[in-house]
């Protein structure tokens, strides 16, 4: 029952017969499944501020290291699973990967539990983190194969959007689960006050951190067990012809995995400060991402046996100059709302948790802001909105072209993150930077708003330029470079608060959003275009 021989979803016959209830069935099993994966790569945005709110013993710096971590590594990841659909199969894959997210949450748990835990455990933890980023990819690639090219707007931007959901989902469930000791183990006493969705929550309240990790296995032991008895692997020659046994599968998805941990591992040693890493400039993470993709794609082509002739196949793609434009443009939205999520809580925390008050002519950050708003109760807001908006987005691009959404999503991007860098510029210089709070979070949700909705305009065009076998892969490929952006704000959020500049990294997005507004128009609205409004 798993395996599907014959697939035609562009026949409407075919497609209301038999086909609808199919995809319908994979979608929904797909969508908890990709939250999920969210949650467990992004819940370090959270559990960072919760370790400064009990006092772990690791300066702030080195915790913004942590959703790094986790950020690059899924990203990276990202690139093997855009092609593990035609090696392993679509069921195969969404089992597999659901289940490997079990190791960082349980593993999350256990270290939780001790301030003793020395950081490069989280580390680690972090590392194993992106598994879950990395099943984007796979995800998505899956999900476009279930729906024709007309409905491929509305079913990915729902996989995208709902599974998204996990960030503000993790956000809400992981502050109100470090309540009660529902898993058992020691609580900690709070020495500074912290928040849920519904309120403050003050300083000596117990809190049980390590739920952060446990409650995850609430939902991903069902979902595996979903996943493998629900979904399907499409055996048709565009999709999954020579999947062999699940065992095989999985064998391979193991070496494609380790394949893409390699690579990151290395850019994180480069990276990262020491004594972790070789703690190479700042600016050396431009490179060092560029050699990261490059090198991870020389090292699958490598493999030997029967995936090499199935990735030369796809690898098709990179010949293809839209691949490339497309990358770009999708960085700027979901690079923009992946790493926006990864970073907003701390980001917080950061400007508005403490006062910035001038001692002896120099500025000092360090004294806690007794009237600062909570992390916690807003930090679940853009990723919500950036999440939901997405189907939405997908829908108007269905409706009056793909570029044409993305054009005016970039316009409102550019302007409201010039705004959010003016608020963030007066408030890190305030002793009551909370005057500024409403304004900067007005403007940040309207930023995720656009992000999510040229999200689902992005996808709608990838889905129109490109044919049926290579819009997966794409797909795949585009979310690998635009999840980046995970590893990217955060690291720049982290370097330009060292430089009590935190307003700098908006200046420098609204300036790339120009650059993607001008691409889009260039290749999909002006005179030129090689497809008109995709």
């Amino acid at each position: 029952m798993s395996d599907i021989q014959k697939w035609d979803v562009e026949d409407p016959k075919f497609w209301e017969n038999e086909g609808k209830k199919v995809a319908n069935r994979n979608l929904w099993i797909s969508i908890p499944s990709l939250l999920c994966g969210f949650a467990v790569w992004l819940y370090w945005g959270i559990i960072t501020v919760q370790m400064l709110n009990l006092g772990f013993p690791i300066p702030k710096a080195e915790l913004f290291t942590l959703t790094a971590i986790a950020g690059l590594t899924g990203a990276t990841l990202r690139i093997p699973s855009s092609f593990f659909v035609r090696i392993a199969g679509g069921r195969n894959t969404i089992f597999f990967t659901t289940a490997l997210l079990m190791l960082p949450a349980i593993g999350t748990g256990i270290a939780l539990q001790s301030r003793e835990t020395p950081l490069w455990i989280f580390q680690v933890l972090a590392f194993l983190s992106g598994i879950g980023g990395g099943n984007f990819a796979s995800s998505m690639s899956n999900i476009s194969f279930f729906f024709p090219k007309k409905q491929q707007g509305l079913a990915l931007g729902l996989n995208a959007g709902l599974g998204n959901a996990g960030v503000t989902t993790m956000q809400i469930l992981v502050p109100l689960f470090m309540t009660f000791g529902i898993f058992g183990g020691e609580p900690m006493i709070l020495e500074n006050g912290s928040g849920t969705l519904i309120g403050k929550i003050p300083a000596g309240s117990e809190t049980w951190i390590q739920n952060a990790g446990y409650l995850w296995l609430l939902f991903l032991i069902p979902l595996a067990v979903a996943g493998w008895f629900g979904m399907n692997n499409i055996r048709t020659e565009e999709v999954s012809p020579n999947i062999g046994s699940p065992v095989g599968a999985f064998s391979k998805i193991t070496g494609m995995l380790l394949v893409g941990f390699f690579t990151a591992a290395v850019g994180l040693y480069i990276i990262l400060p020491q004594p972790v890493g070789m703690g190479a400039p700042d600016w050396s993470k431009w490179p060092v991402i560029a050699g990261i993709l490059f090198t991870t794609v020389v090292l699958l082509k490598m493999i030997p046996g029967e995936i090499k002739p199935n990735l030369q196949r796809q690898f098709k793609i990179f010949n293809n100059k839209h691949t490339w434009v497309m990358s770009i443009i999708y960085t700027m939205t979901f690079g923009s709302f992946i790493g926006f999520s990864a970073g907003f809580a701390l980001a917080i925390k950061v400007i508005f948790g403490y006062q910035h008050l001038m001692v002896d002519g120099v500025m000092t950050h360090d004294t806690a802001n007794p009237a600062g708003p909570s992390a916690l109760m807003y930090a679940w807001m853009g990723p919500f909105i950036g999440a939901l908006i997405r189907p939405v987005g997908g829908w108007m691009a269905d409706k009056i072209g793909g570029a044409l959404v993305t054009g005016v999503v970039a316009g409102v991007m550019i302007a409201s993150s010039l705004g959010v860098a003016y608020y963030m510029q007066q408030a890190y210089a305030s002793a009551t930077p909370q005057d500024f709070f409403v304004p900067f979070l007005l403007l940040f949700l309207v930023l995720f708003a656009a992000t999510g909705i040229g999200n689902g305009s992005t996808f709608r065009t990838i889905a129109q330029i490109f044919p049926k076998e290579q819009a997966g892969p794409v797909l795949g490929w585009t979310s690998a470079v635009a999840a980046y952006g995970a590893f990217i704000i955060p690291k720049v959020f982290g370097e330009q608060i060292k430089l009590a500049t935190p307003e700098a990294a908006l200046y420098g997005f609204a300036i790339f959003y120009a650059v993607c507004l001008v691409l889009n128009w260039w290749y999909y609205l002006g005179p030129k275009a090689e497809f008109k409004n995709p």
